[in-house]
């Protein structure tokens, strides 16, 4: 499915750039050419919808949307919709203020708004043709939620949570304008997303994207499908929630919180509400990493009165038979599945079926076994591997906070000092037999634990990293 090749993770978010967060304009395109430049045939992103709950990017009030903060102003300016001195927040940050820059951002796509005309508002009308299915009510959905004071749908009245036809028209007309700005930003979000997608092809660069495996409990997917999740279906309140068990991570559990999914009701119209979900990932990205693939081998429920995951249940997945379904809507799919977690044989046994490349991280290897699974000697070339994840520290900042034991393992097998452990792990990865080697451009920066992305079960601070101006060629220059 995949040739031999190399990549590096870097959300949209963590570019460099005047704006206060990354964005789809030049910053991306120079990265697209240094990728290209050093041979880098990937570029692996994170979940490119609203960010949610916390900012995180796995948390979406949409399955189709895309995030305005990533809209370029300078890409605005030169469609002529904004003028150069009518972008504000240049200053230059070295991480994300989120609400500082989501005040920002809206604000220049609702004087864009007003600034369509000719050609463009033309392809304006016509994605909100193309795109009506989704764009409507998601567009509808964001207009409600501002009319109702912000709180999640669960909290509108009743005729507003059963989506009553009479009181929906209403709110419509009376929401026009509001409807219409939400549907602006996402036509220059995937028209910013295509140029660049474009652009990328070009260079020869493939944008790996991710999929999370749940949907967020305030979101649009939920409002309207309730029939689909877990929820009370009056309330709109998840019965049962999704999480892990106690790991590594949390000694009480990950209580994620999103509403299950009723597979037995997906299965009965042949899984189309998740086709037409990925359908939208693969409009946004050429390869698709699939989040907690180990969900559709079995699930952990969490009874949604518990404040933590320390009690659940595991339930079976769909297992295959949700594959089979997508292969026969979309043909061989290129995509990556997250294999890492408690499962162990069942879900390797679902993987080998199916063909999909499975996940290393390299980082976990230093426990002292031989036998450990992410040593690269135990791989085959069915797999692609990390030197970290978006939820794991940076491999420097890992080394100085784990044990002696790990760090003498770490250091031993890298053969590397302390000051050149983060490159020598990403040459054990480069050198392995993986089918593809990816690492954080925080590693590629020997960056330490102030560069982690994600802590998971923390709210704080996360999401916020980014790459100043310069980095890239300073990672390019190392010997």
């Amino acid at each position: 499915m995949f040739e031999r090749s190399s990549g590096v993770l870097l959300h949209v978010s963590s570019l460099p750039g005047p704006y206060g967060v990354g964005d789809f304009g030049p910053a991306a395109h120079a990265w697209v050419d240094w990728l290209a430049d050093a041979g880098c045939r990937y570029w692996q992103i994170l979940p490119l919808g609203p960010s949610g709950y916390a900012d995180s990017p796995y948390s979406s009030p949409s399955s189709s949307a895309g995030n305005i903060n990533l809209i370029s102003p300078d890409l605005l300016v030169g469609d002529g919709l904004l003028a150069a001195d009518e972008v504000g927040g240049k200053e230059k940050t070295e991480r994300v203020d989120y609400s500082r820059v989501a005040k920002q951002k809206w604000a220049m796509v609702g004087l864009a708004f007003t600034r369509l005309a000719g050609d463009l508002e033309d392809e304006f009308t016509e994605f909100r043709k193309q795109e009506a299915k989704w764009l409507e009510p998601y567009s509808l959905f964001m207009a409600l939620k501002v009319a109702e004071g912000g709180g999640s749908w669960t909290g509108w009245s009743p005729e507003l949570r059963a989506r009553d036809p009479k009181t929906l028209n209403v709110a419509r007309r009376e929401l026009a304008d509001e409807v219409a700005r939400h549907a602006m930003g996402q036509f220059i979000f995937y028209r910013q997303l295509d140029a660049l997608r474009e652009y990328a092809a070009e260079r020869g660069v493939k944008i790996i994207g991710d999929v999370p495996l749940y949907v967020a409990s305030d979101s649009v997917d939920v409002w309207l499908n309730p029939e689909l999740f877990t929820i009370d279906m009056t309330t709109g309140i998840p019965r049962i929630v999704a999480g892990v068990p106690p790991d590594r991570f949390s000694v009480t559990g990950q209580r994620w919180g999103n509403p299950l999914y009723r597979w037995d009701a997906h299965g009965a119209d042949d899984f189309a509400w998740w086709g037409r979900r990925l359908e939208t990932f693969f409009r946004q990205a050429d390869v698709l990493r699939i989040d907690h693939f180990t969900g559709f081998v079995r699930y952990y429920a969490i009874d949604g009165s518990s404040e933590t995951a320390a009690e659940g249940v595991w339930r079976e997945g769909p297992g295959a038979a949700f594959f089979e379904s997508m292969e026969r809507r979309f043909g061989d799919l290129d995509i990556i599945v997250e294999d890492l977690g408690p499962l162990g044989d069942v879900v390797e046994d679902l993987r080998l079926q199916l063909g999909y490349p499975g996940m290393k991280v390299l980082q976990h290897a230093f426990d002292g076994d031989p036998g450990n699974q992410f040593l690269p000697e135990n791989y085959n070339d069915d797999c692609v591997v990390y030197t970290g994840t978006h939820d794991d520290d940076t491999a420097r900042g890992r080394l100085d906070s784990e044990s002696d034991h790990y760090r003498r393992q770490a250091l031993s097998y890298t053969e590397a000092s302390l000051e050149s452990y983060s490159w020598a792990l990403i040459s054990r990865a480069w050198e392995s037999t993986a089918v593809i080697a990816i690492t954080p451009m925080q590693d590629l920066l020997g960056l330490g634990t102030e560069a982690r992305m994600n802590t998971p079960s923390t709210t704080e601070g996360n999401w916020q990293w980014r790459m100043a101006e310069g980095d890239a060629s300073a990672a390019g220059r190392h010997e």
